[in-house]
């Protein structure tokens, strides 16, 4: 038992201190950063979209102090989309309505989207945003004078995000837990190894000129993981890639509902966490360092163990420190840092089922579109 215990405290140490450590690194960008001349594209991929892009572009052209553009590529929508999109178009200038071209073999339909509206795009600055993702009055022109001032090519943050359903408020959460406990940040900033990729598909901001000379997504055209594979596109041809804060920027509710959750969720999950090589690792340092405290200590407490007690005590204390941090810092719900272990445990569910699904040969789908396994999951 205190081998356990002494085996779940190493594992909780691990990822308290790598938060602690990232939260004074992932900072969120400053006032200076607020006062650019730098025009911006704002580029949208718009797929069956009529519930949100009403409210996507009325905060981005609810910004001020900074020059824009928005283009939205409407990628083959069913409903309202694109006729939303050209009702804007038509009282606001700022706004254009592109539409893709047929899928081609091999594409991932967000990626392929995205990549059409980067060549429609007409300012040096890109700043890729996802349909339910809202910006901030300030947002452009902070993102903007942040590009001007940092040394990267492409800058990527964490919206604040908005759950509801149980599932929400148990898994997303989990996204600044898992990048901020697991990822050190200062190692990300030192090299441009693609070993260190990170970023969040929901909003990415990227010089033009680096983008077209890495490939951007026509790089990593057919994964469905933009936040791990466009950071390494960048990162492979020699360009630097960072994080930032974006709670203050920018807001999303991702998935709507335990549905979309698990299936948002599991479609990626095999071109990041749950791979062969890592996901034992990760299951490894998840389950021992934030599960397994929460089991033993109240079965030492039963038997009367003091020495494991305390041990279990501390490890239990050192894995919910990081989630108090976060509901402090990102505005988290305190359900989700209470059920802890919770999340944890079904955060592997999710992974593993994925894993086995691929194993099995089954194929990821998303937004009514079937993607076949790749061979392989490497940049390209």
């Amino acid at each position: 038992m205190v081998y356990l215990a002494c085996l779940a405290l190493a594992m909780a140490s691990l990822s308290a201190f790598c938060f602690l450590r990232n939260l004074s690194l992932y900072r969120r960008p400053g006032q200076t950063a607020r006062h650019s001349s730098l025009p911006i594209s704002v580029l949208i991929p718009a797929r069956n979209e009529a519930l949100n892009i009403a409210g996507v572009l009325t905060s981005v052209l609810a910004n001020t102090n900074v020059q824009f553009e928005v283009v939205v590529a409407n990628d083959h929508s069913e409903d309202d989309t694109a006729a939303i999109v050209r009702s804007f178009a038509e009282q606001d200038p700022r706004v254009r309505l592109i539409s893709n071209p047929p899928l081609p073999e091999g594409w991932n339909g967000k990626q392929h989207a995205c990549h059409c509206l980067a060549r429609a795009a007409t300012n040096s600055i890109l700043c890729f945003i996802d349909a339910d993702v809202r910006l901030a009055p300030n947002a452009l022109a902070t993102l903007s004078g942040l590009m001007l001032q940092c040394e990267a090519a492409l800058i990527s943050g964490i919206p604040r995000q908005i759950t509801k359903s149980w599932l929400e408020k148990l898994q997303i959460p989990l996204i600044h837990f898992i990048l901020l406990g697991y990822l050190p940040i200062d190692r990300m900033r030192a090299s441009t190894d693609p070993a260190y990729a990170a970023g969040c598909g929901q909003l990415f901001v990227a010089r033009k000129d680096s983008y077209e000379r890495c490939g951007g997504h026509a790089a990593i055209r057919s994964t469905m993981h933009d936040g791990i594979k466009l950071p390494a596109a960048f990162r492979k041809a020699g360009f630097k890639t960072d994080l930032f804060d974006a709670t203050e920027v920018a807001s999303v509710r991702m998935y709507a509902g335990a549905r979309e959750v698990w299936a948002g969720l599991s479609k990626n999950a095999t071109e990041g966490m749950a791979t062969a090589k890592l996901l034992p690792l990760f299951t490894t340092f998840l389950f021992a360092g934030h599960v397994l405290p929460f089991v033993l200590l109240p079965i030492a407490l039963a038997s009367h163990q003091l020495a494991a007690s305390l041990i279990a005590s501390a490890a239990v204390a050192l894995s919910l420190l990081p989630r108090v941090l976060g509901i402090l810092r990102f505005d988290q719900p305190v359900s989700s840092a209470v059920l802890h272990p919770v999340g944890v445990a079904l955060l592997l569910v999710i992974q593993w089922v994925a894993l086995c699904r691929k194993w099995m040969g089954k194929a990821p789908s998303w937004r009514g579109r079937s993607y076949p396994q790749q061979s392989s999951n490497a940049v390209v």
